[in-house]
């Protein structure tokens, strides 16, 4: 990422975020009485997320280390979701989710928490979907070079992955890219992989990659960059995407 870029990423993530809380604050109570109301437990969930990859991270056995922090977010599910199964990425129907986190899933509004993530400069207003710590090693395993969307690029709220694909990373029917979709997901037709997750995450990684590198030109990331600032209102309205 050349230093304008960073520079100009840097001032739209404090405005936006600034002027996000500002916007979303009223909502914020009506929210936080919803969950309460839904089930008991916190308001507010903290989970560990990779952040960004540095160009000096890495040791001599090729290992390669990602910024780590603690998100935020409405809770969605409820109290110890994960206590009897561990990490397990949430799937559509999922019963662990709530009522009002069903809701908030479908409508991103579970996500503007983050928002103070960006201000602290952990995230950005767009960029890659961050990821758990052991999913991003796991995926890294599986897809080749899938650690290189995260290099020195912040994980952000929203993305062009998260505004063209659905929630885990499938396309929509009839859209442009669905007709390629058989030619980058299982392409060897193995029964036992099909459906895999690492195949929906290689077409989200497409995305990735594309807005990386509009970070090399700063007039290719301001025209990107603000078109999916101001698409993600519209996926929220739609509850796209989960």
């Amino acid at each position: 990422m050349i230093e304008s870029v960073r520079i100009a990423k840097r001032v739209i993530d404090m405005v936006g975020a600034g002027v996000g809380l500002v916007v979303a604050a009223p909502a914020f109570p009506l929210i936080a009485l919803a969950i309460r109301l839904d089930s008991p437990g916190p308001i507010f969930y903290r989970q560990l997320r990779a952040g960004a990859l540095k160009d000096e991270d890495g040791d001599s056995n090729g290992e390669v280390h990602f910024e780590e922090f603690m998100m935020l977010k409405f809770r969605s599910m409820i109290p110890d979701a994960e206590k009897g199964t561990g990490a397990v990425l949430a799937s559509k129907g999922d019963p662990r989710v709530t009522r009002i986190g069903r809701f908030l899933r479908k409508t991103r509004l579970d996500e503007l928490p983050q928002m103070l993530n960006v201000l602290k400069g952990q995230m950005s207003l767009v960029g890659p979907r961050p990821e758990r710590p052991e999913r991003q090693a796991n995926l890294a395993l599986a897809i080749p070079f899938f650690e290189e969307r995260m290099r020195n690029v912040k994980p952000g709220i929203t993305g062009l992955a998260q505004v063209s694909l659905g929630y885990t990373g499938k396309a929509d029917e009839g859209s442009e890219v669905a007709q390629f979709q058989k030619f980058l997901t299982n392409p060897f037709s193995i029964d036992e992989a099909d459906g895999a997750e690492a195949d929906d995450m290689r077409m989200k990684m497409l995305y990735d990659l594309r807005y990386v590198a509009s970070l090399e030109r700063l007039l290719s990331f301001l025209g990107l960059e603000l078109s999916i600032i101001a698409k993600t209102p519209l996926v929220m309205i739609k509850g796209a995407g989960r």
